[in-house]
């Protein structure tokens, strides 16, 4: 089992930044591929980022490249979202998942991740 708990989301401006963070328990970290997913009111749950487990790949929705870095630490069991240049439509509620190494490189499909968080609540205002 793992246990994933997001943090860092809130209110900022237009053009402002965010750094989410998402702490995962157990010993295996490691051995998980991490992804961020987001779901605004009203839509589908989309990709927004992913990292394989290994750390050495990443892979991000075109609506965020350039802007958002994902990235993990894991000696701190804990994988990252740097936002920047945040846009109102990047309001959303932001939700990390793992997905085991076996079944998953670093993909952009929910289905290929067997834990997720609670979500942290990203608003950006105009």
């Amino acid at each position: 089992q793992v246990q994933l708990v997001e943090s860092g989301g809130g209110l900022v401006q237009a053009g402002g930044s965010l750094r989410l963070s998402c702490a995962a328990s157990g010993r295996t970290f490691s051995s998980y591929s991490m992804g961020w997913f987001r779901q605004a009111p009203g839509k589908e749950r989309e990709f927004v980022a992913t990292i394989r487990w290994s750390g050495g790949n990443t892979d991000y929705a075109d609506s965020v490249k350039g802007r958002f870095t994902i990235s993990r630490d894991n000696a701190k069991n804990t994988v990252y979202l740097q936002m920047n240049s945040l846009e109102p439509e990047d309001t959303a509620v932001y939700y990390c998942a793992a997905g085991h190494r076996t079944t998953n490189s670093g993909s952009p499909t929910p289905g290929a991740y067997n834990y997720w968080g609670q979500g942290t609540q990203v608003t950006v205002s105009s």
